[in-house]
């Protein structure tokens, strides 16, 4: 009789804990409220990055994405992405540009403003989830969840994979890697830095760097991580932020 009962409280502890693991999407969906991700979809942005001033204005599905910078030939330049396409006016005035150079000018905005507020936009239609084993890295703990694109909604980059590690705690990215096909292809590895909250949006820095060698797996990069085995490559610093929720 003894021995019936164990089995049944082991059965039960063991059903317990496989109805308590998360899945990939639950994870995110956490992840997103940890960081206030959720506030971004009704805010405006603002906040400049090395030598240009962006801004990020999302209200209830329409968004307009902006880009300043002065440029030493043609004077003030305004890129704008919204719900109706690419713009780009300098010194105020629209100016016309080629196709090929507005998908390059779109996707060097969009990357910017897309890595500023994550993980907002992990929840979009085009994205694909996929749970890994959980890791250890500077003896924390680590879901680890990767992000594919369907081709339909996925942007000119619909072929890029991310690869985010999510404090099994705070639920908060502490890194994130990538690969990308432009400009000839490559892997990056990022560690978040310098956290800060404005008006309940988590905001970071990164550590940017690569493998030493070259054939890494994207997979791989925590290990080469921890192994001391990636270049530091760049810092990504966001300067002053600033937030306004709308209503």
């Amino acid at each position: 009789m003894r021995k019936i009962i164990v089995l049944v409280l082991i059965l039960f502890v063991a059903c317990k804990q496989e109805n308590t693991t998360l899945t990939a999407q639950q994870i995110i969906d956490k992840t997103i409220i940890a960081s206030g991700a959720d506030k971004v979809t009704n805010a405006q942005i603002d906040f400049g990055f090395r030598d240009k001033e962006y801004a990020a204005v999302r209200n209830n599905g329409l968004f307009k994405l902006f880009r300043n910078f002065e440029d030493e030939k043609l004077g003030m330049v305004s890129d704008v992405i919204s719900n109706n396409g690419f713009e780009r006016t300098v010194n105020g005035h629209p100016l016309k540009v080629p196709d090929s150079m507005a998908v390059k000018y779109t996707s060097s905005v969009n990357s910017v403003h897309y890595f500023s507020v994550l993980p907002y936009g992990l929840n979009d239609k085009a994205v694909r989830k996929k749970l890994l084993p959980e890791v250890e890295i500077k003896s924390k703990q680590y879901y680890k969840v990767e992000v594919s694109f369907s081709e339909e909604g996925g942007g000119e980059d619909f072929e890029d994979v991310f690869i985010y590690w999510i404090h099994k705690t705070s639920f908060k990215i502490d890194y994130l890697a990538y690969s990308f096909h432009v400009n000839g292809g490559g892997k990056r590895f990022r560690e978040a830095t310098n956290e800060r909250i404005v008006n309940g949006i988590r905001f970071v820095d990164y550590n940017n760097y690569k493998a030493k060698n070259a054939s890494t797996k994207l997979i791989h990069l925590d290990k080469a991580f921890v192994n001391n085995a990636l270049i530091k490559l760049s810092e990504i610093n966001l300067k002053s932020v600033q937030v306004e929720l709308l209503d």
